[in-house]
């Protein structure tokens, strides 16, 4: 008998507003994944934002307050946001999986990469928020990102930096790939300032990439 992959797809509300979408999330069992979790954590930003950050899923703070990219490498990602010249209201931040995933060790919740079937099961949500949205452009974080609007055999590495137009669930999009900041934290000492370096270059194309108003 065949398994039914998880999805969100029952939970999402059709021609939803974001304030509604929002409200929906937070009764969502797709996956197993919001069970552990303190909390869904769905985005931030306003309704009409010109240009949408996609990371992977909340970490361990984000999953505790509730708003994404307010954790470590959330606040590596702002800074290099604004070295780039974006204006932080034209943000909208999201996450391809909206429940932290994690394993407990002690008293420490350390952060899992989410699996292929948590980016197909949250998947709904992110087409949901981008048909609301019609944003200029979309900056894609890091692989489990890229998998969830370009699909699993997408390398960020290969597409870093460039401006591309693909068709996705959501309607035809321009998204400029890179890496997830948490990916610069975890560079070693010697090279984290390069790699920093080369994330705000990525971050530029995109600020390069939509009009201001």
């Amino acid at each position: 008998m065949a398994i039914t992959p998880p999805t969100a797809a029952a939970w999402v509300p059709q021609h939803a507003t974001m304030t509604a979408l929002r409200k929906a999330a937070e009764e969502c069992r797709g996956c197993e994944l919001w069970e552990p979790a303190t909390q869904v954590v769905f985005s931030s930003g306003r309704a009409r934002a010109p240009v949408v950050l996609v990371g992977e899923q909340p970490g361990d703070v984000e999953d505790k307050q509730g708003v994404p990219f307010v954790g470590p490498a959330g606040r590596l990602l702002m800074a290099a946001l604004d070295e780039a010249g974006f204006d932080r209201s034209d943000l909208y931040l999201t996450n391809a999986v909206k429940h932290f995933r994690f394993r407990q060790v002690g008293k420490r919740r350390i952060h899992e990469k989410p699996e292929l079937a948590h980016v197909r099961a949250c998947r709904p949500w992110l087409t949901a928020e981008l048909q609301v949205l019609k944003p200029q452009v979309v900056v894609i974080l890091g692989a489990s990102a890229a998998s969830s609007l370009l699909g699993k055999d997408f390398r960020v590495t290969q597409h870093r930096g460039e401006v591309i137009e693909v068709d996705t669930d959501a309607g035809r999009l321009r998204v400029v790939p890179t890496v997830h900041p948490s990916s610069v934290l975890r560079a070693p000492a010697g090279t984290r300032s390069e790699a920093r370096a080369a994330l705000v270059a990525d971050l530029r194309v995109a600020a390069g990439a939509y009009q201001v108003g």
